[in-house]
């Protein structure tokens, strides 16, 4: 596959044209192999302290984070005072439109996060990003998940660090079940009749959203397909939406939508959706370990009637499964004067002094992805994590089982990035809402959209 880029920004068959590489300062070699823990990689010099200057872009927008990542940078700047850290934040869609259009002005990070893995392959795609290996080796890479490297490495080179891990689970409000006497579902049926029993004048017993500028209609679809052991991408990583268990998912998160969820949803995106849940306008909802701060946040008085159970299944008897595990990760980028000084900084964040209060800024939101973290009195003793620990755990496990949409057994691929970006699905799932279209004819027309564009990807 030659390295293209394509906007993802860009919605259905808006494509551009493949760029030539990325453009930028010259290449510079690895840090030394060697390199010590507290930042002792060759800046240049043999054996030198670290010296230069790197900028890092991550989206932390939240104050907590913001403020933990920029009091590891101070402080990795006082124990090397010839290193600058330049710090800019940008939220997670500008950042993605930032370093695109960077491809072409040549405004580009040392290192940056990345919204997700797919994000990794897009820039592996795009030429950006330099593989991980030599940190990787030296670091540890027995201390995070084979998963999480998993959904970062192509050919045979890993290009992203995890930073951070969580999976989508199912949030669920027990003060509402015990009212109706009800247990938690397990299966799809009786989280739908549950929802649909919930529902009345003053709260949703769920919320289907599919706005054409978020994931959300492919995430949900994602769920049910692979309750039912399958995949949104075949084999021969095509589009799978017309298979018998495809359709059977699109026709239950549509009958979700007219029983149980509010009209408006239709438009709403990530965080309008999760908002009605955080407001307790909503019953159950499907999402991360973030969902307990914006309960906190929004409406503190049910916090405590909060709690997260396993994505349901089709039948009861099924076998456990994960429908999507995320792993934050931190790039180095291909351009950097001084990836040793990236390296040793990724080292720096990744400590216990520095990585411990970063992970609190967002408790049970953000799960460890280095191995033993977990485990420490400091990070066990927040009130938080003992609290919503049986979220925690149920979390944990689906992080262990998942992988990102569209990676399963395939591996990591551009096709499984851009099914979740050109809001594709989302505008199936609106066909057939708003203009009544039968489900089999738009999602025929979906698949054929999808497979026309990795088409174009694709030698």
């Amino acid at each position: 596959m030659k390295r293209k880029w394509i906007a993802t920004t860009l919605v259905c068959t808006m494509l551009t044209a493949a760029l030539a590489g990325c453009g930028g300062k010259e290449e510079t070699g690895a840090a030394s192999s060697d390199a010590s823990a507290s930042g002792g990689a060759e800046s240049g010099a043999a054996g030198g302290e670290l010296e230069g200057e790197i900028t890092f872009w991550h989206s932390f927008t939240q104050g907590a984070r913001m403020d933990a990542v920029q009091a590891a940078a101070d402080s990795f700047m006082d124990l090397h005072p010839g290193v600058k850290i330049n710090i800019e934040t940008y939220s997670w869609g500008d950042f993605n439109t930032k370093w695109n259009a960077g491809i072409t002005t040549g405004d580009l990070p040392d290192l940056s996060t990345a919204q997700n893995t797919g994000e990794v392959v897009e820039m592996i795609n795009a030429g950006v990003a330099a593989p991980a290996d030599n940190f990787l080796d030296t670091f540890g890479r027995d201390r995070f998940s084979e998963k999480a490297l998993g959904d970062m490495t192509w050919d045979g080179s890993t290009y992203g660090i995890p930073y951070y891990s969580h999976a989508q689970v199912m949030w669920y409000r027990h003060d509402l079940l015990d009212a109706v006497g009800a247990k938690v579902p397990a299966t799809w049926d009786e989280f739908y009749d549950l929802a649909v029993k919930l529902t009345d004048d003053d709260t949703y017993g769920a919320a289907f959203s599919c706005s054409t500028n978020d994931l959300l209609g492919t995430r949900y679809l994602n769920y049910y397909v692979t309750s039912g052991g399958g995949s949104l991408l075949n084999d021969d990583l095509t589009v799978n939406l017309t298979s018998d268990l495809a359709i059977e998912g699109i026709n239950f998160w549509v009958d979700v939508y007219k029983n149980c969820s509010p009209a408006e949803t239709v438009n709403y995106t990530v965080l309008d959706h999760a908002t009605l849940f955080y407001q307790g306008k909503t019953a159950f909802d499907f999402n991360s370990g973030f969902m307990i701060s914006g309960v906190q946040s929004n409406t503190p008085e049910i916090a405590e009637f909060v709690d997260a159970a396993p994505l349901p299944k089709i039948h009861a008897d099924d076998p456990d499964y994960s429908a999507e595990a995320t792993h934050i990760p931190l790039v180095i980028w291909e351009n950097s004067e001084h990836p040793e000084i990236c390296e040793a900084f990724v080292d720096w964040l990744l400590q216990e002094e520095n990585y411990i209060p970063f992970l609190e800024a967002v408790p049970v939101g953000m799960l460890p992805a280095v191995e033993g973290i977990s485990d420490t009195e400091a990070y066990k003793s927040n009130e938080t994590v003992q609290f919503y620990s049986n979220a925690v755990d149920v979390i944990s496990k689906a992080v262990e089982l998942g992988n990102a949409i569209g990676v399963d057994d395939h591996g990591a691929s551009v096709q499984a990035s851009y099914l979740t970006s050109q809001g594709i699905i989302e505008a199936m799932f609106q066909d057939i809402i708003t203009n009544g279209t039968d489900v089999n004819t738009a999602a025929k027309a979906a698949e054929d959209q999808l497979n026309e564009i990795f088409d174009m990807m694709i030698d």
